[in-house]
């Protein structure tokens, strides 16, 4: 199965360069590429893509503007955040408009077409820093709620180890349990906690 993907940013350079990089490897084709957030939120949607790559810095419109408003267009839309900025504030302001992912462009080719892989098979890719940043910040924040008290021990654990960026393959190895056993976790942990996304789950785990 091919993921189709589009592009949203402002550097023709960069954007041409994402295009060649998905188009020239297996199972990737990128269907459309945008300079700003008007263009994308007028003709993105009759793309259908599986995954979108979104600039931050955008001419008008931002690129977390433009990720709040085509989620409400296309809820299910998997949208990961490419951008140079590893700032603390866009970060958390991408993932609570409704982003998967958040990647600095410094991300290595091979590693870029894993992360588009990995948000379009249900995972949320961060770099190692945006993750334990994330980490950090929620781990600041206050005790349990009653939802969280819910959880299970290995439910926590699980969640820990999402927090930390492990795939659910890696979580599987590190906790001598099967890939299908970890799914089914994770289906118990989004019903106790009302989320439907690993962010989402990973965010309510760690800010309550």
């Amino acid at each position: 199965m091919t993921i189709k993907v589009c592009i949203v940013e402002d550097d023709g350079g960069i954007r041409e360069s994402l295009a060649g990089l998905i188009n020239g490897a297996d199972g990737f084709q990128c269907v459309s590429g945008y300079a700003n957030a008007e263009e994308a939120l007028a003709d993105l949607p009759h793309k259908k893509p599986d995954v979108v790559l979104m600039d931050i810095n955008l001419p008008k419109m931002s690129g977390v503007e433009c990720v709040q408003k085509l989620k409400v267009i296309e809820p299910n839309l998997q949208i990961v955040m490419l951008t140079v900025y590893d700032d603390e504030d866009l970060l958390f302001n991408s993932l609570a408009a409704g982003a998967s992912g958040y990647l600095l462009k410094r991300t290595p080719p091979d590693k870029l077409l894993e992360a588009i892989k990995e948000v379009h098979g249900g995972s949320s890719p961060m770099t190692g820093q945006i993750a334990r940043t994330v980490v950090h910040y929620f781990n600041q924040l206050g005790p349990a709620s009653l939802q969280k008290q819910q959880l299970t021990a290995r439910e926590r654990e699980i969640l820990d180890h999402l927090a930390k960026g492990y795939r659910y393959k890696e979580i599987a190895e590190k906790l001598g349990i099967s890939f299908d056993t970890v799914r089914s976790h994770l289906r118990s942990i989004y019903e106790k906690l009302h989320v439907h996304s690993r962010t989402e789950a990973v965010v309510k785990y760690l800010r309550r």
